[in-house]
């Protein structure tokens, strides 16, 4: 009979209920994994370096657009570009030293624990998650979309709702249309405050007639357009972006607060994401974080196309998986993925996940670990058979992964879960289990898979380098003596953490 739905992916949303009913493999997932793994075990090297498919959530393929250049994508010079931005977010030293040809055990600086909340309760056995019914779980609260705020549109100096801006091609263009030809104290003298960009109705806010936080925004790119007669596309506040994204409320409503002059400045919601992302980019906590900082753009293959290198193998399939399940199915809170190699997605918080076991010697689909595993001595299809550590057992897993994803700033005066970006991608990996199915190792069986996964803790704050202590009352400017400290602040790129919580907490209702 001729199937009319698609064969891949499956809907998330019914995965997920068929997966905590206990029901059956679907026909269309039994053919996502027969088909995935028919094309790997013909053309093995092929597959290890596709980039993996994006599908909105009706299951319909799309062409997520990447921050960086054709150039740079295919010269892979975006891993490097990468890596310049996890030294911001990596807080201590790997422990790790390269090796080649070696097995791919779960190492120091790849353990799931120091990722996870509680992570001294995690749980590593396979059977144990079949138990607790772990195969699928999404968060309670969506972590909310935003722009990343470009370097080359000013940061949180874009004038995104102002009508006269249009399309510029550069950031002098934006630059000199923003500071000479449409200074913002322009904006106020006509009672335009509306169309002023997050930065400069900030600015206003604490009475700062120099706009330093908004003349911040423009020095983030202006050494880069000094040196190379341009500012790259790709930099943003994206790591910002997706801490707050999950850190702070979601603003839902407009605010209406009075200047330091007691004039009326609107908020929208866009205006108090994008301070929130400025802090958490620039103020935030210590991380956790877990996986490799490969800077090579073309690490040594095998014959198969498996990465020898073992610090841009991070992270391990085994950690991955432990750390998806542990955190968004134990823990119920999101965290950030990165896939090196994959030049769509960098810095995303991740909302849901579902997946289905696989026997990788018959490619049949299973729902449950103990159907699907087999002893890895007759394993005789494998691929990486001279990686593999010391396990008993292994089992194939493809999982499918939603994770939050960049919107445009608007000048709606609410916002809501519907209007957040989301993408689904699915992952295919083997984990190596013990005697007792607990997770020893795994085999990745495509490069650009998640490697770099992080996550302020959960009572992780950003703290402004001064905070001043006294109470913003609504209607009310600002406390006189918060002035001078968000003055002094602004000149290192930091909002103050009183103000952006307080517009949060109005914003949201709490």
């Amino acid at each position: 009979m001729k199937l009319t739905q698609p064969l891949f992916p499956v809907s998330l949303l019914a995965f997920a209920i068929a997966a905590q009913a206990g029901a059956s493999v679907s026909v269309d997932e039994q053919k996502a994994v027969s088909e995935y793994l028919n094309r790997f075990y013909q053309n093995t090297q092929e597959v290890m370096n596709e980039v993996p498919a994006k599908y909105n959530l009706d299951g319909e393929k799309i062409e997520p657009t990447s921050v960086f250049t054709k150039e740079q994508i295919e010269s892979n010079d975006f891993v490097l570009e990468k890596d310049a931005v996890r030294k911001d977010i990596i807080t201590q030293t790997s422990k790790t030293k390269k090796g080649d040809k070696k097995p791919a055990p779960i190492k120091y600086n790849d353990n799931p624990a120091r990722l996870v909340d509680g992570g001294n309760q995690l749980i590593k056995n396979i059977h144990t998650m079949d138990a607790k019914k772990l195969r699928s779980a999404k968060l309670a609260e969506q972590p909310w979309s935003d722009t990343y705020w470009p370097l080359y549109k000013g940061a949180l100096g874009d004038r995104y709702g102002d009508p006269g801006l249009g399309y510029q091609n550069n950031w002098y263009d934006y630059w000199t249309y923003a500071n000479q030809t449409n200074p913002p104290q322009n904006y106020v003298n006509n009672g335009n405050i509306d169309a002023l960009s997050p930065s400069e109705k900030y600015d206003l806010l604490v009475g700062d007639s120099n706009y330093t936080l908004t003349k911040s925004m423009w020095d983030m790119g202006k050494g880069y357009f000094d040196n190379n007669g341009s500012v790259e596309r790709w930099m943003g506040l994206c790591h910002g972006w997706a801490a707050a994204a999950y850190m702070l409320p979601r603003p839902k409503d407009t605010v209406t607060v009075k200047s330091a002059d007691g004039v009326d400045i609107k908020f929208y919601p866009s205006d108090i994401k994008a301070l929130g992302t400025l802090l958490w980019a620039e103020a935030s906590p210590r991380t956790r974080f877990i996986g490799g900082r490969c800077n090579t753009k073309n690490p040594d293959q095998d014959e198969n196309g498996r990465v020898k290198d073992q610090q841009c193998f991070d992270n391990n399939p085994g950690s991955w998986h432990q750390s998806v399940v542990n955190q968004i199915g134990v823990s119920k809170r999101s965290f950030i993925l990165d896939a090196t190699y994959d030049y769509q997605v960098w810095n995303q918080p991740v909302y849901q996940y579902s997946y289905t076991y696989f026997n990788p010697e018959t490619k049949k689909a299973f729902n449950n670990a103990k159907d699907a595993m087999i002893k890895l001595a007759d394993f005789s299809r494998d691929k990486f058979k001279s990686y593999r550590g010391n396990a008993t057992y292994v089992v194939g897993v493809q999982m499918s992964i939603t994770y939050m994803v960049e919107t445009s700033a608007t000048h709606r005066a609410t916002d809501a879960a519907r209007y957040d970006g989301k993408t689904q991608v699915r992952y295919t990996y083997d984990l190596e289990l013990d005697a007792q199915g607990n997770i020893v190792g795994g085999e990745w069986y495509n490069n650009r898979h998640p490697d770099f996964l992080w996550t302020p803790g959960p009572d992780g704050r950003a703290m402004s380098m001064y905070n001043p202590g006294g109470t913003w009352q609504k209607g009310q400017p600002i406390p006189n003596e918060w002035k001078a400290y968000a003055n002094y602040v602004s000149r290192y790129d930091q909002p103050l953490t009183s103000i952006v919580e307080q517009l949060f907490n109005w914003s949201a209702g709490q």
